[in-house]
């Protein structure tokens, strides 16, 4: 088995690239004059990378900053959708799966925050107690 970082071991990382592979094509299909194109490109890149930036703070502060930076380009990234469905860049059916993607991402982010932010919650890490569960299902913490 190869080694892992742990980021790697997150569902929020998994599913930003996840997310990434999804909207690569479509990136690809749009024209390049399209800022939409390169906004969408960008704010998928940086998903996984702050997430990933962020998990190797050891400030609880600087992780939650990073990680409320990935969740803002998650929003961002529905939002390009948006704009590409209303330019008839994209169909509403297939933003409809991007943005199915990027409602995880958002949730299992946010659930980090909430976790390193000390803000008090149900159990974000057991999704049998209404939380969600951050991690992959075979690691542990």
């Amino acid at each position: 088995m190869s080694a892992q970082f742990d980021h790697e071991k997150l569902r929020a990382y998994q599913e930003a690239l996840r997310f990434v592979a999804w909207a690569d094509p479509i990136i690809e299909g749009i024209p390049a004059r399209m800022a939409a194109r390169d906004q969408l490109d960008r704010a998928s890149t940086s998903v996984p990378l702050n997430i990933a930036e962020g998990n190797g703070k050891r400030s609880h502060v600087d992780r939650c900053r990073y990680l409320d930076i990935a969740r803002g380009s998650a929003v961002e990234c529905a939002a390009c959708l948006d704009v590409l469905v209303v330019k008839k860049k994209l169909g509403v059916d297939e933003a409809a799966v991007g943005k199915e993607i990027l409602l995880g991402v958002v949730s299992l982010v946010a659930g980090l925050i909430s976790r390193f932010s000390g803000e008090v919650r149900e159990d974000p890490l057991h999704p049998a107690r209404g939380g969600v569960n951050l991690y992959r299902e075979n690691e542990n913490e």
